[in-house]
């Protein structure tokens, strides 16, 4: 694989990271490769071993795992192409490698006595500067650094990534009792600069703090649910999305990670906190002992709490034991409940509410705040720590204490003191007194502006100070670090753009401003306010508005978004409205004003950058590709996407493909046929191909190689300054307007040929052939002979063309309609 130099501002939030240059990573197991799999995705050598194998490669069970990488999905890989820079060894014959490395992680299975051997086995080859750390997801790190050399211990940790490593951004860190403080410090930098992570310093205890928390939930659904005589489906139904989680809720949840997993956890806390107040309820509860029995273990077994037979999704239902159709209905007035915009009245309206789904939700919300109160000072440092490690290693869009807290710190307090004082909560063990009483009681809950609350220190604690965390400009927020307020519909995740830096303009869907220091107040920054980011008429307006102030006043542009989602594409609700009064005619001023938007982009007198992240697809992809610069998320995933609702790219898409198309042909190899490099970004475009990462994005053609990839999503916004200002710092100036070969009516006809072909197979439909022959046509420059040159307004044209004639034919406007209707492409 052709390896890269990222230009400066990549490494830029790397600079006062620890020299890492390579690491190991000791166990081949479903952790231990993916963890592997991630560094390389950072550009990390990773030198993975394992026992030695019989026979004639003794690097067998390490080699199969990296190959085992290629059939996960979500892929742990960013490109495949990647598993050549995990090297498989293993300790027999290739011990002596380990002192190539900075950083030796070790991830085997959770056995103390195993971890020993293993530890005493590899000393001897560590190098003496190398930092060894554990994985281990709950075992005790004094336990484990008792069996160290006294000059081992000061660099030795528990670092433990959740799964799926590469997609969960939590990482805990965990000091043994002689870690050096400065190791920790140089770790976080090292974790958050280079891979990316959210970093939650945990106390050295049973499951640290996101199990600890997480698995008292899953523990605490299945007693509630007993009590309220709930099914497993609609126990699913409730503590999904509508509270904020995992759609997944927590009986699918528990299947997918495996049942025999979450009883590892759960005895962790069995055996391990015998004093916990809590510990009636750590129990296994009998129908999971069952299923441990019969050796269904969730999904990897095929059946767990739910079985899938053929298409449809069985529960269990644990009086017969037998599996059942999955028919949970939630009931009208808890569902109301739920959907209650306003925090306070969503809790008092559960509390009140007598059906058991809204009685089952009050006392699981309920037992999990108890839980976290009663245990913060063993677990956290802080309140942040432990919010942080449920949204970031558990997938909650908040922490428990934030949901306490935004629905009102002393009444809740109050409810759940009652309940325990009348023997309804899983313990009779009273709130701490710092809850009701102090600093927390009058600030109305744990997290402030100044601080999160330290209950050890009795006081608010400000954010860790570590010059990594200098270069995230807007990190996400926690409710009560800011004056919280309730979000309307559009609003980002964390919806406090609006109280950084200096706003220059804004209306109702767009906000232009300046950043406040380390940044640089002399590049503007446009940031949308729609629903997912979609492309409004008013985006559009905001967007040229933005090209002019930045160009009469600015040294340059940046685009981006709070959240970690860069843009859906085009608001279809918002032209909706114009269409069914005016038909394709009301449509074609917009659709000129978003070509008109990319080329002001393109053409600017200053280097527009674009900082991307998440998703980025249609016309947030094709702002993208006109941009002077993009940096990038590693979890970017962009693409030209519009044949899903019947149209082709209308905002330039197709007209940046045919151009990049001629450029790659020109540096890379004149001689060669045009259409075969214009061919690859045709079958991307009719296909409706997203990229799987950043680098992937490269491969397909939306990235270039000189566009940077930052690992931390916070560091987008500094790095895109940076970029902004060093070009403009630099001289920049816009590409000189060049006209440039198209493949021509040849290329039209081979690709339909193709198109043709897949049409007769069954492979798409009559009209999937229509909109594909519509995307060959304008890739290829029109009904023109081959290798004519062009320029970007003959491209514009054939865009525009094409985009109004399908969008006037039925077929098309079912699938906008369906698209509005189910979020999902209609095939017709």
């Amino acid at each position: 694989m052709e390896t890269t130099q990222h230009p400066p501002v990549e490494r830029m939030a790397k600079a006062t990271a620890p020299r890492i240059r390579k690491v190991a990573v000791l166990g081949a197991g479903v952790m231990g490769a993916q963890i592997a799999a991630h560094c390389v995705n950072s550009g990390l050598p990773v030198l993975l071993f394992d026992l030695p194998a019989q026979g004639g490669d003794r690097s067998a069970i390490a080699r199969k795992a990296v190959a085992g990488l290629a059939k996960l999905n979500p892929a742990p890989l960013a490109l495949p192409a990647l598993a050549e820079h995990i090297e498989p060894l293993n300790y027999d014959e290739h011990l002596d490698r380990l002192h190539e490395c900075d950083l030796v992680i070790e991830a085997i299975a959770e056995r103390l006595d195993w971890k020993e051997q293993l530890y005493n086995l590899i000393l001897p080859a560590l190098a003496p500067h190398a930092t060894l750390a554990s994985n281990t997801s709950g075992l005790s790190l004094g336990a484990l650094a008792a069996s160290l050399p006294e000059d081992i211990q000061p660099r030795f940790c528990g670092v433990h990534f959740f799964n799926p490593p590469r997609y969960m951004p939590l990482v805990e860190l965990i000091p043994g009792p002689r870690t050096a403080p400065a190791l920790l410090d140089s770790l976080e930098t090292f974790l958050v600069a280079d891979l990316g992570k959210r970093v939650v310093r945990a106390k050295d205890t049973p499951n640290f703090v996101g199990n600890r928390i997480g698995v008292f939930g899953i523990m605490a659904a299945m007693i509630e649910a007993d009590r309220h005589g709930l099914t497993y489906d609609m126990v699913d139904e409730l503590t999904g999305k509508r509270l904020g989680r995992a759609k997944s809720g927590t009986f699918r949840t528990a299947d997918v990670v495996g049942l025999d997993t979450l009883a590892h956890v759960m005895r962790t806390m069995q055996d391990g906190l015998p004093d916990d107040p809590f510990h009636g309820s750590f129990a296994t509860p009998p129908v999971l002992a069952e299923l441990l029995r019969n050796g269904a273990l969730g999904q990897k077994t095929g059946a767990g709490f739910y079985r899938k037979a053929g298409k449809a999704i069985l529960r269990l239902d644990p009086a017969s034991r037998d599996y059942v159709p999955a028919d949970a209905r939630l009931d009208d007035a808890v569902a109301a409940a739920l959907s209650q915009k306003d925090p306070a009245r969503r809790m008092q309206e559960l509390r009140a509410c007598d059906h058991p789904q809204a009685r089952f939700v009050w006392a699981l919300l309920r037992d999990t705040f108890h839980y976290a109160a009663v245990h913060l000072a063993d677990i956290a440092e802080t309140a942040r720590d432990l919010d942080q490690a449920m949204r970031c290693g558990f997938g909650h869009a908040q922490g428990p204490f934030e949901v306490w807290q935004a629905a009102g710190w002393t009444q809740v307090a109050r409810w759940i003191q009652d309940d325990i004082d009348q023997g309804h909560a899983l313990a009779s063990t009273p709130l701490p007194k710092w809850v009701l009483e102090g600093p927390v009681a009058e600030a109305g809950g744990v997290h402030t502006p100044a601080g999160s609350w330290n209950p050890t220190q009795g006081a608010f604690q400000a954010r860790r100070k570590l010059p990594v965390y200098d270069t995230h400009l807007v990190p996400p927020l926690l409710v009560g670090e800011r004056a919280w307020t309730m979000p309307g519909a559009g609003a980002a995740p964390t919806g406090h753009t609006a109280t950084v830096g200096e706003t220059v303009y804004e209306n109702s869907d767009i906000r232009l401003w300046t950043a406040p220091a380390p940044g640089r107040s002399d590049v503007l920054i446009a940031s949308f306010k729609t629903k997912m980011h979609t492309i409004s008429p008013t985006v559009t307006a905001g967007l040229l508005h933005a090209v002019d102030l930045a160009e009469e006043h600015y040294r340059g542009l940046v685009i981006w978004q709070e959240g970690e989602l860069f843009s859906a594409g085009a608001d279809l609700q918002a032209v909706l409205p114009a269409f069914m009064q005016g038909g394709v005619a009301a449509i074609e001023p917009m659709e000129r004003e978003l070509q008109r938007v990319a080329q002001r982009m393109r053409n600017a007198q200053v280097p527009t950058v674009v900082a991307l992240a998440g998703l980025a697809l249609g016309g947030g992809c094709e702002i993208s590709v006109h941009a002077s610069a993009r940096i990038a998320h590693m979890e970017t995933y962009i693409g030209l996407v519009e044949v899903g609702i019947g149209v082709v790219p209308g905002a330039g898409g197709l007209a940046y493909c045919a151009r990049r198309a001629a450029e790659l042909r020109a540096a890379s190899a004149p001689d060669a046929p045009l259409l075969s490099f214009v061919q690859k970004f045709a079958q991307a475009v009719a296909t409706a191909q997203v990229s799987r990462s950043a680098l992937d994005a490269r491969e397909i053609g939306y990235l270039r190689e000189s566009d940077p990839i930052v690992p931390h999503p916070d560091a987008l916004l500094y790095a895109a300054l940076q970029q902004a200002g060093a070009m403009a710092d630099a001289g920049w100036r816009p590409a000189l307007q060049q006209r440039f070969p198209v493949a021509g009516r040849d290329g039209i006809a081979t690709l339909t040929a193709q198109l043709v072909n897949m049409r007769d197979g069954g492979f798409i439909s009559a009209y999937d052939y229509e909109i594909g022959h519509a995307v060959a046509e304008v890739i290829c420059g029109g009904d023109v002979d081959p290798g004519s040159l062009v320029d970007e307004e003959w491209m514009l044209a054939q865009e525009r063309r094409a985009f109004l004639r399908l969008l006037a034919q039925p077929k098309t406007q079912e699938r906008i309609v369906g698209m509005l209707k189910t979020g999902k492409p209609v095939r017709n």
